[in-house]
């Protein structure tokens, strides 16, 4: 009873605000989609290679979206879902650089060498050059590729730059979250510094602007610039809505009657990247480019329940392997789609859209062979049926073992103290520790009352390391199923095993205090030249120092950097 009436409580909508728009969204520039006359015009025929805009948000939870039931305002996603294609049966990765990396490469994390964490800001680490990118194979394909918003995927030299992996321009930031505002990033006390890069440059210039409205109005510049008669490829990755919570005021104010505070914040920070999203489609549609284009939304991965966001009704956040860490938000609208206006239970995963774009740009797969993606355009367009069975959603060798795994749960064949999780079918298997597990009803009051909160508790999972759900029956992971059906855990951790056998190594390096700020004039950025390069092995372990003098310099650095950071901390006390 106690799921029931909390999920009757999730859907009651608690706002029914008018809304506001920012300064720069003038009635002029930024019509309502409902009344704009191109709404009618006719699709026309898939004669040549579309525009592909693909939309990226960051921490968004599955119940942060108006159509999921919803207490937050999102208009402009829930009608661009209802004229498309709703994905709700859509996986990507629980936190940020492992999904960002499977869309750009349509490669397994385990096939990357990216399989643990994030890449953090002072890591000699980023996506491997020799991975062919998305955007190559689309500037292969003759497009202009740009790329406005977070990279996450590594910087510590040139060549991993955005510009440098297959995208003509870029606007955004290097690192994991910044402040929306002054664009400055902290990787730990007095480890601070800017990170707003325009190109290979650093955007002084930009400081100031709000983010979410900064890359709205660069998409839009864009698009202005650019021929429509000419493909183009926008991945816009908004900072929105990671943490700091940061949004104008006008938004929070819709929201007041929110007793929670961070989600108060949250809920208009979501609201304000929906307008910009607005804006976006209205700047396709104003300069050309709406009939032959495919507009692509995705979430990253799970929301984070403490800094405001909802997963509700799913089990566990981000960070967790659990569905509300995994399954996203995800929806396709185009005129190009033959079959609109509904929801497809299709299993599409996030590297499946590197296969699905290029092929629908008619650029060459041939030359890109283990792929872990399949091209899913026809289950999405047609309705067909999807080529993906199967997900691996991880393998995580370095994550802490858990405590009661053992080779013998795991029949031999697999340590279940191992952090691992799969989908096949119908099936979902987790070994290891799959993350924080609770379920965590929308945060719209000011407390939860502790009847509550014990009624949606796991209490009998604190000894387990294996657990096996039928996923499809049971959405919500609520009945484990590993005791009743040993086959289907065999059968899955068999797959475990073969999945396991074609890993490359973890690319996970300690952090250089090279990499700091101070020594890039006060913003994040490339910091190894090409001779440093040579000192890092290809999983990215630091060697030893080619000659004492240059180890000493590192040193000299180390005492520095403890020094400053000494200093700064006593500063800002």
């Amino acid at each position: 009873m106690a799921v029931y009436a909390l999920t009757g409580f999730s859907l009651v909508s608690l706002l029914s605000f008018g809304y506001l728009s920012w300064d720069w969204m003038k009635p002029s520039l930024v019509a309502d989609v409902a009344t704009d006359p191109m709404e009618k015009s006719l699709p026309p025929a898939f004669t040549r290679p579309p525009h592909i805009i693909f939309i990226l948000t960051d921490d968004q939870g599955y119940h942060d979206v108006g159509y999921h039931g919803s207490d937050i305002q999102t208009p402009t996603l829930d009608r661009l879902a209802a004229e498309g294609v709703k994905l709700e049966n859509y996986y990507i990765q629980p936190i940020c650089t492992p999904s960002r990396s499977q869309l750009i490469t349509g490669r397994y994390q385990i096939h990357t060498g990216l399989q643990h964490s994030i890449i953090r800001p002072r890591q000699p680490n980023c996506l491997p050059l020799d991975q062919v990118t998305l955007p190559q194979k689309l500037q292969e394909a003759g497009y202009s590729t740009h790329m406005v918003g977070k990279w996450h995927l590594g910087f510590y030299k040139k060549e991993c730059l955005p510009t440098r992996r297959g995208f003509d321009t870029f606007l955004g930031s290097l690192t994991g979250n910044v402040d929306y505002y002054t664009y400055d990033n902290c990787d730990g006390p007095g480890v601070c510094g800017y990170d707003l890069h325009e190109g290979e440059d650093v955007a002084w210039d930009q400081s100031g602007k709000y983010s979410t409205f900064l890359y709205a109005q660069r998409v839009s510049k864009i698009l202005a610039s650019h021929s429509p008669k000419e493909p183009i490829f926008i991945y816009v990755a908004f900072q929105a809505v990671h943490t700091p919570l940061q949004s104008p005021k006008e938004y929070i104010y819709r929201y007041r009657s929110m007793g929670n505070v961070a989600r108060r914040k949250y809920a208009a920070m979501v609201t304000c990247m929906d307008e910009a999203v607005k804006n976006i489609t209205w700047a396709l549609k104003k300069y050309g480019y709406y009939d032959n284009s495919v507009i692509v939304f995705s979430t990253d991965n799970g929301g984070q329940t403490f800094s405001g966001g909802s997963n509700w009704p799913l089990r566990g956040r981000k960070g967790t392997y659990w569905e509300g860490g995994v399954r996203g938000i995800g929806f396709v609208h185009s005129p190009l789609i033959k079959r609109k206006r509904r929801t497809s239970w299709a299993l599409v995963h996030i590297t499946d859209w590197y296969p699905t774009l290029v092929s629908l740009a008619r650029g060459n797969l041939s030359n890109v062979p283990g792929l872990d993606g399949y091209n899913v355009w026809p289950a999405i367009s047609e309705g067909k049926e999807s080529p993906r069975t199967e997900i691996l959603h991880n393998i995580d060798p370095l994550y802490n073992h858990a405590k009661y795994g053992s080779l013998e749960d795991g029949f031999g064949i697999w340590n279940t103290a191992v952090q691992a999780s799969i989908r096949v079918g119908e099936w979902k298997l987790l070994t290891g520790d799959p993350g924080y597990s609770d379920w965590i009803p929308p945060q719209t009051l000011t407390n939860f009352p502790g009847s509550w909160w014990n009624l949606e508790r796991l209490t009998d999972g604190l000894r387990k390391s294996v657990w096996l759900f039928n996923i499809t029956a049971d959405p919500y992971e609520r009945y484990d199923l590993s005791d009743q059906r040993p086959d289907v855990v065999r059968t899955l951790l068999m797959r475990l095993v073969h999945y396991n056998r074609t890993a490359i190594p973890v690319r996970y390096p300690a952090e250089n205090p090279r990499a700091h700020p101070d020594f890039n004039g006060g913003a994040w950025g490339p910091w190894a030249s090409e001779d440093d390069a040579e000192e890092w092995e290809g999983i990215g372990e630091p060697l030893k120092s080619r000659n004492k003098k240059k180890k000493c310099k590192i040193c000299k650095l180390r005492s520095f950097f403890r020094k400053l950071n000494t200093r700064l901390m006593s500063n800002r006390i």
